[in-house]
């Protein structure tokens, strides 16, 4: 299905699956052992065709390092270790949407679907909400910066857990 999604770019939108739900929830439970390290509540997922998790990470950016998001870190190690047909067949599973610099990587990578429990648009919303800005990059949907990869998601109940996570992190009640 082909919309457009408010920036002049095509969305591929698919709806989130029962089969995706589990993997989902393990985003979200590494987005919390990330807080509970000290990070920003970000988990994402690397899952071959055959269903296979081939790559976990969590967000690490507390260290100074901006640039550590799981989702990048999946697109490094899919490039160094998959090849370009393997790459392809792939899903990343992800507690919230892919950053403009997430998304890039993976474009550029030729990694495939992106399923994810929270969107920018719910994390900015949220933020604001709390009297915080945004952040210091744009929070574009995935398919403005990478118009050619699938996307599914928000999921609405994973949604308020990670909005719960990032309340926690913010100090917000």
């Amino acid at each position: 299905m082909n919309t457009d999604n408010g920036t002049g770019a095509e969305s591929l939108a698919q709806p989130v699956t029962e089969k995706d739900l589990g993997y989902l929830r393990r985003c979200v439970d590494l987005a919390r052992e990330a807080l509970t390290a000290g990070d920003e509540p970000f988990g994402s997922l690397l899952v071959d065709e055959h269903g296979t998790v081939r790559f976990e990470d969590r967000n690490r950016v507390k260290d100074g390092d901006a640039t550590r998001h799981p989702e990048f870190e999946i697109a490094r190690w899919a490039a160094g270790n998959l090849s370009p047909e393997e790459r392809r067949t792939s899903v990343v599973y992800t507690s919230g949407e892919h950053c403009p610099m997430c998304s890039a990587a993976h474009a550029w990578v030729g990694l495939g679907r992106i399923v994810y429990a929270s969107s920018s648009e719910q994390l900015v919303a949220w933020r604001r909400g709390w009297g915080f800005g945004a952040g210091p990059v744009a929070a574009l949907p995935v398919n403005a910066v990478a118009p050619g990869v699938p996307v599914s998601g928000p999921d609405p109940v994973l949604a308020e857990e990670v909005r719960a996570l990032h309340a926690r992190m913010l100090g917000v009640a």
